[in-house]
């Protein structure tokens, strides 16, 4: 019988056009299933925690696929010895039949990335913007995304999603050597949600908008009155979390 595995990777998302397999187009699915099909001689159809889009990062991402291999440490080794230098495969993970990486998963972060000189080494790894906007204007507003549930307004349009209720534990910015960082933490995310909640705050921190305009754009479900998308490759998903997984 068949054993379920969770597989924890992470990505560098500069050379993907994301996480989940399309036609025509790379993704980082795609690669990790060539390279298990050709270690485990069968057929494989690894399933993701989430998709993410083209550019952009994970630290912390999960896949589950079932196997009659055992999935060992030397079985690891060789498997991130055959993938590219931007996919590693951390650990593999038995778990009951009937888990999944998808829907199991009770908490999500990301965090997005910006720096203000210019920097080659930083290049597809954070957004570099000139002018600093005034963290405690986004700071005020993040803290009010807390207060709501429906966040159509930051939703790519024509999704498939059959609710764009999301339940928003965290989101403060910090200050880093490097520049600033967007922390937020939701039960589940939705299409380009986090990319248009930053480009909103950032109007908000440019003085654009006062931190209140906040709930107008929400409160209106509309994603014309909401802040552009900002680039991809700021943008890491950093942690997902499982009620039987131990994240210590």
């Amino acid at each position: 019988m068949a054993q379920r595995y969770f597989l924890e990777l992470s990505y560098h998302g500069g050379a993907y056009h994301g996480w989940q397999v399309q036609e025509n187009a790379l993704s980082v699915q795609q690669v990790l299933n060539e390279a298990l099909e050709t270690l485990l001689r069968h057929p494989v159809e690894t399933i993701g925690c989430g998709r993410t889009d083209t550019g952009v990062h994970a630290t912390q991402h999960f896949a589950h696929l079932d196997t009659d291999v055992a999935l060992n440490e030397r079985f690891l080794h060789s498997l991130n010895a055959l993938l590219p230098w931007d996919i590693a495969v951390k650990r593999f993970i038995p778990v009951a039949a009937e888990a999944h990486v998808r829907f199991d998963a009770t908490l999500r972060s990301y965090e997005y990335h910006i720096h203000f000189k210019k920097d080659p080494f930083r290049s597809d790894l954070s957004w570099y913007m000139r002018d600093k906007p005034a963290i405690d204007l986004m700071n005020q507003a993040a803290e009010m995304l807390k207060e709501y549930t429906d966040f159509s307004c930051f939703s790519k349009s024509n999704t498939q999603t059959f609710t764009n209720n999301c339940k928003i534990t965290r989101a403060l910015w910090q200050e880093t050597e490097h520049g600033l960082v967007f922390h937020i933490s939701a039960d589940r995310f939705l299409r380009n949600m986090v990319r248009a909640i930053v480009g909103t705050l950032v109007e908000i921190g440019k003085e654009n908008m006062p931190p209140e305009a906040i709930r107008q754009i929400i409160e209106s479900k509309n994603r014309s009155n909401a802040g552009a998308s900002v680039p991809a490759c700021g943008l890491y998903l950093t942690e997902v979390q499982y009620p039987y997984l131990n994240h210590g």
